[in-house]
């Protein structure tokens, strides 16, 4: 049986409906289970930021992600597919009335990316302070905590609603499938069973 770490939310829903696909019968979480059991696979339902470590330590085969989260991260799995959904961007966000200068001599950026931010800030030889923060990050630059912030954005309402622009896009994102490395060689069949399976229905 491979077992499958699934994020909790939109991407967890639309993963579940291309296993349907696949296997033409429901997968579906009953109401706050955190595990599924279904068609000989096993799902357990997890924080999206959670979803590497289970794979890496082997309490899931196999699971899906965000790239954001595998880039911050840094995990050591193996990426099977891009699955094409929970589509975003990670982006550079400030206030409308100021322009971003990357002369400046540090720039304070609020976060909860911070891998990402300061590998984009070191490319650009840019001083870079980041501070940590773990929700309303769109706040910080607006009471003065930071100059900027870094952040995913799907359509960019949430910046526009809190005064805020996007001023660069960092990277693209979307749902990946991985696999922890053991796995891959002890369950290689099944694992490239579903791989293939899942190809066939997203290309």
């Amino acid at each position: 049986m491979l077992t499958i770490a699934l994020p909790k939310g939109r991407i967890a829903e639309d993963t579940l409906k291309m296993f349907e696909k696949v296997f033409k019968k429901p997968f579906v979480f009953d109401d706050k289970k955190l595990i599924l059991e279904a068609g000989g696979f096993r799902f357990l339902s997890v924080r999206s930021q959670d979803v590497p470590a289970y794979i890496l330590h082997q309490a899931a085969d196999i699971g899906v992600v965000g790239l954001d989260v595998l880039e911050e991260q840094e995990s050591d799995l193996t990426r099977l597919l891009d699955l094409g959904i929970g589509k975003c961007r990670v982006c550079i966000g400030m206030p409308k009335n100021r322009e971003f200068d990357f002369s400046m001599p540090e720039i304070r950026v609020a976060t909860k990316m911070e891998n990402i931010t300061r590998k984009y800030f070191s490319k650009k030889a840019v001083a870079v302070k980041v501070i940590k923060l773990y929700g309303s990050i769109e706040l910080a630059p607006l009471v003065g905590l930071a100059d900027a912030i870094v952040d995913l954005v799907e359509t960019g309402s949430t910046m526009e609603q809190n005064g805020l622009k996007i001023v660069e896009t960092i990277s693209n994102s979307s749902a990946h499938l991985v696999c922890n490395k053991n796995s891959f060689i002890s369950k290689k069949e099944e694992i490239l069973a579903l791989y293939t399976s899942i190809k066939e229905i997203i290309y």
